[in-house]
């Protein structure tokens, strides 16, 4: 049965409202220091007689209280907010040279970090200290994005679609692995060179992120043997996919 909202009276409402989250703190002191890193303010700051944090940057705030007995910040899944952004990119790019900035590094690993932005998507997370995700997100995202993988497609295509699922709206780089490995163990005899070759690709790119090097000499030599299959757009287009994975060596700072 369908079930109509409450009409509450509006009158004299003005929509100018902000709504700032409030999320789980295990450890002050990290957050803290997390995001000053990061370049945002310390707008208050409170320990006693109760834990209250709050943090600005731009047009937007982060406050946090008292975990509840129980998180696990290895859970990762304490809480999180959506930050809507004009430029997505930019801001990714900001919060790296702060972490190189104030760490020696980009924080890709383990908690705090960031996740990897691939140019052209729209959106990426930073995980804070306690598990919760401030997920980015580009505001003219599309509304009608696909997020179980494009049944109209071939199954290997379909799987790389299921991969980008996995890598870019669920930060599980490992089930985007398995995915496409199953998918080209499956069904890669019957799968066009070129959708091979960008599975491929994809793993090499996927194996560098859950810094599984060792799979990458196997995963590069099966890509030559594909490679020689294609035409010279195609070979264009694999490359591009193929450079990510450099792109994604030099980001996280591992090259040498």
């Amino acid at each position: 049965m369908n079930q109509q909202a409450t009409e509450l009276p509006t009158a004299g409402i003005r929509a100018n409202e902000t709504t700032v989250p409030m999320l789980p703190c295990v450890s002050s002191g990290e957050t803290t220091a997390f995001y000053r890193a990061l370049g945002f303010e310390t707008v208050y700051e409170m320990h006693k007689p109760y834990l209250y944090l709050s943090f600005a940057m731009s047009g937007f705030q982060l406050d946090y209280k008292k975990a509840p007995q129980g998180i696990d910040a290895a859970d990762e899944d304490a809480g999180g907010c959506l930050v809507f952004v004009d430029d997505v990119a930019s801001y990714h790019a900001a919060f790296t040279a702060a972490m190189r900035e104030s760490y020696g590094k980009v924080l890709a690993k383990g908690l705090p970090r960031i996740t990897r932005y691939r140019p052209g998507a729209s959106r990426f997370t930073l995980l804070d200290p306690t598990g919760n995700s401030i997920v980015f997100i580009q505001r003219d995202e599309p509304e009608d994005l696909e997020y179980g993988g494009d049944k109209s497609q071939p199954p290997l295509r379909r799987a790389l679609d299921n991969a980008r699922i996995y890598r870019e709206f669920k930060n599980d780089d490992k089930a985007a692995f398995r995915v496409v490995t199953s998918a080209l163990r499956r069904h890669g005899d019957d799968a066009t060179p070129v959708d091979r070759a960008t599975a491929y690709a994809t793993l090499i790119e996927l194996a560098t992120a859950l810094d599984e090097r060792e799979r990458i000499p196997a995963l590069r030599a099966d890509l030559e043997a594909v490679m020689t299959q294609l035409d010279d757009d195609e070979r264009r287009r694999v490359a591009d996919d193929l450079r990510l994975a450099d792109d994604l060596e030099t980001w996280i700072g591992r090259s040498g």
